[in-house]
């Protein structure tokens, strides 16, 4: 013998519902719209920053060269130490800046472009460490997400290198 127990239909039972469909709403969110707007989101700062460098093909600005040789510093341990190379390292950073986020917002080699600038970005956090909260924790979020989940659907990726 069974017993059927008519569902409570109280504010409690109401909520749990009307919580329990909005999160079904949400999950089907496809994946591809969250991960698009992360590699843009990540992709403009960085940019942005590498249009700063140059004054024209390949000619680093003075700017970029002046902070490199002289204001930017790598603080390891307690100590300042002056960037090695500083002007590979300003153009590597430059063409790094532009071409990286070009590759991100297109959804090419999308895990390899958010890897760099995720190694950028623990290098501008060794230049700057007060900028971890602000900026480069979640710089590093983002592109941490985009190495573990790659471009999603709305890239190039998916044909450019298609799954087996």
């Amino acid at each position: 013998m069974t017993t059927d127990v008519a569902p409570s239909r109280g504010f409690g039972a109401g909520f749990v519902s009307l919580v329990a469909h909005a999160e079904c709403l949400l999950g089907s969110v496809p994946r591809a719209l969250p991960l698009l707007a992360l590699r843009f989101a990540l992709a403009i700062p960085f940019f942005k920053s590498g249009l700063t460098k140059w004054d024209g093909f390949l000619t680093l600005s003075s700017g970029a060269r002046y902070l490199f040789e002289q204001e930017f510093k790598l603080h390891i341990l307690g100590s300042e130490i002056p960037y090695p190379f500083p002007l590979a390292m300003a153009t590597a950073a430059g063409i790094g800046e532009l071409l990286l986020p070009i590759f991100l917002i297109l959804g090419l080699a999308t895990r390899f472009s958010a890897l760099g600038l995720l190694v950028m970005t623990a290098i501008i956090q060794l230049t700057i460490p007060e900028g971890w909260a602000n900026f480069h924790l979640p710089w590093a979020a983002m592109a941490l997400s985009l190495v573990v989940f790659g471009s999603g659907r709305i890239a190039l990726d998916p044909y450019v290198f298609p799954r087996r």
